[in-house]
This record gives C-alpha cells, structure tokens and sequence, in this order.
C-alpha cells in the first residue's frame, strides 16, 4: 500500500496573499498537491515541495483587483483576462476529477472554479476565506454602501457565494465574527485562527545596528503598483522624521525603486540599499520583511496583508489612499473598518504622515488602544496546521 493516497490535492488561490496562504498550507499538508494560480504566476508555489503548477496564469495590470476602478478592468480585459479565466476553468475541471480533495485560497471567484472542480471529481471542497470580515460592515450604512458598490462582494457574502459556500465540506473564515456570520446563515463554518499572521515571516535578519535607540519605523509600499506612488511620499515623509529610523520592506527588485525627484539609490547587494535625499538616508531591506515587521514602533503602509500582520502585532499602522490599483481611497475605508483604531488614515502628503506618526509615538494611551484594536481584530495564528490536517484526513479517506 502506498504511503500517500494515489490522488492528489487540487488547490486553487487568486492573488498575491492568497498563493502566500496556499503555499503555507502545502507546507503543512505534506502531501502531493496541483496548483492552480488564478492571478498571477504563482510564484509563491516555487520550491514547494510536491507541488506542481496547471493551467494557464496571467499578470494582470490589476494586481488581481479587476474590480477596483473601470481603469483596472478595462486593463485586464486588454491583457487576455477573459480568454485565460476560461482556460483555468477547463484546467480546473480537469483536474478535478484526478483529485482526491479540492481546496481553495480565495473569493467568491476562485471558490466558483472550485466548486466546478469538485463536482467534476465528486470530492469533498475546502474553502479558506481569507478575504471577507465582519467588520467590513461596520459603520458602512447605505451611504457607504453605494460609494462602496464595486466592492460589494467584498463587504459582505453575496447570496451566490453563501449558496455554494454551503456546499462545501468547511469554510475556514477569517476572524471569529465572520464565522459566526456564515454559520448564520447555514454554512459549516469555522475559525481556527489568523491566516496573516501564519503567513507572518520569522525574522530573517537581526536589525539592531540597523535601528541603534530610536524608534522604528516601517515603511511597507506594498507588492502591487501603488508602490510607485507611495513610496516616494514615504520617503519625504521620512524626511521629516529624523526622530526615528525609516526602513522600507521593500518586495520587488532594486529597479523597480521610485524616488522622490533629487533623491538616489545606492545598492549594497541584493539585500540592502540606500534611498539618499533631503539630508536623510533610508534603509530599504529585501527578504527581510519579518524582521521588519518585529522590530516597528509604528508604520506606514499602502499594503493589504501586510498591514494587517502589523496590526496584528499591535503595531499602529498610518495609511493614505494611492491612485491604485489596490490601495484606493475605497480600501482605505474598507481596511480602516476592519482595524478599528489599528489603522490611522491620512491625506496622500508627507507632511500629514510625519505628523501623523509623531503623534502616535507621543499618545501612549492611544498606542495601546490601536495595539488592542489590532491584536483582537486579526488575532491570533494558528488556522493552517488544523487546516492541513483535516485535508489530510479527507485525502486519506479516498485511495
């Protein structure tokens, strides 16, 4: 008898911490998996153990936020959105019916394409939900909820994503008010901890020469193509802060770095380089983004996820609306309703975010209300090893 079932894990993700998620989950399963990336290349499956890659993929213009203006869509219609979605559609069912189980890292989208990859093989489907919250539909009202109305999958579960989430084996949810909402309304629902903090890197470098005896200060762009707005008005505003020291978490490669008008780089290695202007210097760290995170008195950030481990760690997070395509002024809203007083948005001017992070770094009372906020909101880690062994059970329940 083999020591694995013969049929593999079908995993489905759509978007950057999605495949994160995915790929930590694999990790822990341990087990033979096909991959189906849905926005993207997929890169956070390299090097997976076991895990093999199907179907087509695209690098949408979008960063996988279609949805977010007309701007972004028409963009990812001219890339080939529409032609590679039916393209995974067909990958999907067709290794659907190989597979043992089917899970799936994503939104009402990548939970369709699971679904019709389940009932081609007639095996049970997993979904981890990582987007959805609760807390969303705070303060929105209809108001908000009509400035808000391309983004109203994203707020709350559409009726279409409740009817197939209802089908599924379990939904792993996000937080626990969003589990209790699903299981209102009749969906095997569960929350087993923060799936942002279990994608929370260990610290990859002791930073401590680095920071010397001021407060750090994060400066987080982001892995889509806000960064190139936002990461020269961190800059400036870091300009402004000669009280603290400004490193930047920096995901992409050092030519993709966009720097305030006078400022310059100079590249160490592949690890380290220095933004230079306004009599200041700037740290920018690659692979190092745990480490970051840890070390942070305060942030600033035009990130999805990566905010959240922040706030997760009772970090307080400064945040101001870019042009996008992620970080508009409509997920700024959305996000600051999820952190609660976590998340302190500002205007796009680096005069308002200096002064912004001053004054969190001055009020202590309000640090530990944003740290609460955080650490209660996100929570604690812990969701993918439950997550991974009930696949395993499930997989090893059909040879």
């Amino acid at each position: 008898m083999p020591p694995f079932p013969a049929r593999p894990l079908l995993l489905l993700s759509n978007g950057t911490a999605e495949d994160l998620i995915g790929a930590r989950l694999l990790e822990e399963v341990g087990r033979p998996a096909r991959v189906l990336p849905l926005v993207g290349e997929g890169r956070a499956y390299a090097g997976v153990p076991g895990a093999t890659k199907i179907g087509p993929t695209l690098s949408l213009p979008s960063g996988g936020f279609p949805f977010g203006s007309v701007a972004n869509l028409r963009a990812d219609l001219r890339a080939g959105l529409i032609g590679t979605t039916l393209g995974q559609v067909r990958a999907a069912r067709a290794a659907g019916r190989e597979a043992g189980v089917v899970a799936v890292v994503g939104d009402a989208h990548a939970l369709t394409l699971g679904t019709l990859a389940a009932r081609a093989g007639g095996v049970p489907l997993v979904h981890v939900q990582p987007l959805l919250s609760a807390h969303y539909a705070e303060r929105l009202g209809l108001r908000g909820a009509l400035r808000e109305l391309n983004a109203l999958g994203a707020n709350l579960p559409l009726p279409s994503e409740l009817a197939l989430a209802r089908r599924a084996h379990t939904v792993y949810l996000r937080d626990a008010a969003t589990a209790r909402l699903y299981a209102a309304r009749g969906v095997p629902a569960r929350w087993a901890g923060s799936f942002a903090m279990d994608t929370l890197p260990a610290p990859e470098r002791d930073l401590s020469a680095l920071i010397g005896d001021r407060p750090a200060l994060a400066l987080l762009p982001g892995s889509r193509e806000d960064h190139r707005e936002s990461l020269p008005l961190m800059l400036r505003a870091a300009a402004r802060l000669p009280e603290v020291t400004p490193l930047v978490a920096w995901p992409h490669g050092w030519a993709a770095v966009t720097l305030p008008p006078g400022w310059t780089l100079r590249v160490e290695d592949d690890r380290t380089a220095w933004a230079e202007g306004e009599r200041t210097r700037v740290t920018l760290l690659r692979g190092a983004f745990g480490a970051v995170a840890r070390a942070a008195d305060v942030a600033v950030g035009t990130a999805g996820t990566a905010n959240e481990q922040l706030a997760g760690l009772g970090v307080p997070v400064v945040a101001f609306p870019t042009r996008g395509p992620q970080f508009t002024p409509g997920f700024v809203r959305r996000q600051g309703r999820l952190l609660g007083e976590a998340l302190r948005p500002v205007p796009p001017d680096p005069e308002a975010m200096a002064a912004e992070v001053r004054a969190v770094l001055r009020d202590g009372r309000g640090r530990a209300r944003a740290a609460l906020d955080g650490l209660t909101r996100i929570g604690p880690g812990g969701a993918l090893p439950v997550i991974a062994a009930e696949l395993r059970a499930l997989l090893d329940q059909r040879p």
